[in-house]
């Protein structure tokens, strides 16, 4: 909305910059009136063309997730494990996962542990990415 106010305020400046007595001399008050009211109707009905066209909304499907069984047979992940991978993937604390889990917070750090010795990670953003590439997690 800020770029038609500039605009409006750009049309105005132009009107100022031409000086009205000396264009109401060479050319009658009613041209000059009609060649504004021309320009105005111009700019809204470019206005209101651009502001009621259909917004098009793009849509990205992505393909459902599909564990990798193999993988996770090799990584030897168990389905707690992999829980709480999944949740650390979503940002979650350990206090939240063990919220969530219904667990005790060093139930959480134990298979944080459990899991980062599995995957050969030292840090919970490695773990996910890992896990992310490897198709452990969605």
């Amino acid at each position: 909305m800020i770029a038609y106010a500039l605009v409006l305020a750009l049309f105005v400046l132009a009107l100022k910059l031409i000086d009205h007595r000396f264009v109401t001399k060479d050319i009658s008050m009613d041209i000059y009136l009609g060649l504004v009211a021309l320009l105005f109707t111009v700019f809204g009905i470019w206005l209101g063309l651009k502001l009621t066209r259909p917004q098009v909304k793009l849509q990205v499907i992505t393909p459902p997730f599909e564990l990798d069984h193999q993988k996770l047979d090799e990584t030897g992940l168990s389905q707690r494990e992999l829980e709480v991978l999944e949740m650390m993937s979503k940002g979650l604390s350990n206090q939240e996962i063990a919220d969530r889990l219904f667990i005790s917070l060093n139930t959480v750090k134990t298979h944080s542990t459990s899991l980062f010795t599995k995957l050969d990670v030292k840090r919970r953003t490695q773990a996910v990415k890992l896990a992310k590439e490897w198709s452990l997690i969605p």
